[in-house]
């Protein structure tokens, strides 16, 4: 755990010296960037600090002690101990608070996100689905505080979604919400039928964080830009100008399309916005590729292809299958209710980090 302490603090100096620096003071962007991630390291290197100062009070308060057995001496030798005791005892607290602070990663909270969901198996129930995570997600980021903002969308004619793709910016986002990347699955009677059975549907959910400008540079000569008219279900909010836009990144072959703004300078905007967050999510996702021990200690964060969750609406149960947590709480978190999901995934996620750092 120090080891890891000791870089947060390696950076944080650096940053230090970056943020006085004369090319970092005239570049705006650049400044704020540093200024973030400073500022999110700032409370782990301060009690990092107090806890360095407090150990050199316990070595001097134990040199004390070694010379014990003058009789003189004895009335401050029983204060010496009993000063060693507390600032043992302040010595443990700190060492809990500094475990919870780096097990929560500075900087992770700064991260917006950009969510994805795509109907998989089960026709137009899973489209439906797609829409009931889309009011699960927006209804949960309304109870914390975030900001949703929708980026793209391919509806049905029925109310539901093929894909739709929203970002969610605020105080502790990535966090909370980067668990929930993967295959989720429903059980329930499609109300398209007829004979009351129940039906198996799955959409896949990824969440991205989206990156700083900084962090991905995109070059125009990378891009190739299409324009076409919007489309929609029975012709609804449908343009008659060539609005929407379809922007290819040439060296990954990633494609973005956006057509739900009428304006066509915003819909490229959000499509950018999109194709960023993807090329960053790639550029990770081969490096965690490369330390694939890394991602066993993990409670499965990424792998968009692990069925993650069952929504069971005959019995009102949803079940996390990565922890084997299970709630009869349907109705209330499909309603945006996911605390004590998202608490139940994060303290699971850091008792398996904290295994995987005692053991290294």
């Amino acid at each position: 755990m120090f080891k890891r302490i000791e870089q947060v603090e390696k950076r944080y100096q650096e940053l230090e010296q970056q943020l006085t620096q004369e090319e970092t003071l005239q570049d705006k962007n650049l400044y704020t960037k540093y200024a973030k991630e400073y500022a999110s390291l700032g409370n782990l290197v301060d009690k990092y600090r107090k806890y360095k100062a407090l150990l050199e009070e316990i070595a001097k308060v134990e040199s004390i002690l070694k010379g014990r057995g003058k009789p003189q001496e004895r009335e401050f030798l029983e204060l010496a101990q009993a000063e060693l005791l507390e600032l043992s005892q302040k010595k443990q607290n700190l060492e809990l608070e500094l475990e919870e602070l780096l097990l929560d990663e500075p900087g992770r909270a700064l991260k917006n996100v950009i969510v994805e969901i795509r109907a998989g198996t089960g026709g137009e129930e899973a489209a439906l689905f797609v829409a009931d995570l889309y009011r699960m997600y927006t209804k949960f980021a309304l109870r914390q505080g975030w900001r949703a903002e929708l980026m793209s969308s391919r509806p049905t004619d029925i109310g539901g979604f093929k894909e739709i793709v929203f970002s969610l910016q605020g105080q502790d986002v990535f966090q909370k919400m980067n668990y929930e990347s993967g295959v989720h699955r429903v059980q329930r009677v499609p109300v398209t039928e007829g004979s009351g059975r129940i039906h198996t549907s799955a959409v896949s959910v990824a969440v991205l964080p989206e990156p700083e400008d900084l962090e991905v540079k995109i070059d125009p000569k990378d891009i190739r830009v299409d324009v076409f008219r919007s489309t929609g279900p029975g012709g609804q909010g449908v343009n008659t100008t060539d609005s929407a836009v379809r922007i290819t990144h040439l060296p990954t072959g990633i494609v973005v399309s956006c057509q739900d703004e009428r304006s066509q300078l915003k819909n490229k905007v959000k499509a950018l916005r999109v194709l960023r967050a993807r090329i960053l999510d790639k550029m990770q996702s081969e490096q965690e590729n490369k330390i694939k021990q890394q991602r066993k200690t993990q409670v499965g964060t990424g792998d968009r292809s692990e069925k993650i969750r069952t929504y069971n609406f005959p019995d009102r149960r949803i079940t996390d299958h990565r922890i084997g947590f299970t709630l009869h709480k349907l109705e209330a978190v499909l309603a945006g209710e996911l605390e004590e999901i998202v608490a139940a995934l994060l303290k699971e996620d850091k008792k398996k980090r904290l295994e995987q750092w005692k053991r290294e």
